[in-house]
């Protein structure tokens, strides 16, 4: 599996799998980063991929310098089980 990116175009985080793209849409302001939706290929649901992407995305906003608003109850459940990305709530 590739790495996360950041699909500025579509305003997306991206991560390729074997069966297709998972991808966390979002919103962007200057200090913040509002993750409103993520979307994993059905036949790879229950592997992790989710997981990854979030873990990958909340990587960039970190490295960006921006917190992250969670708008998706994924990333609201990711967040509460990593408090190592606390620093981020925004």
């Amino acid at each position: 599996m590739t790495a996360v990116r950041d699909n500025r175009d579509q305003n997306r985080f991206e991560l390729d799998t074997e069966a297709g793209t998972a991808f966390a849409n979002y919103r962007r302001t200057p200090a913040v980063v509002i993750i409103t939706h993520t979307e994993t290929p059905h036949a790879l649901r229950g592997r992790g991929i989710a997981s990854e992407l979030v873990k990958g995305a909340l990587e960039l906003i970190r490295a960006d310098g921006r917190k992250v608003i969670a708008g998706c109850g994924f990333v609201v459940d990711y967040l509460d089980k990593h408090p190592e990305y606390a620093d981020l709530a925004g």
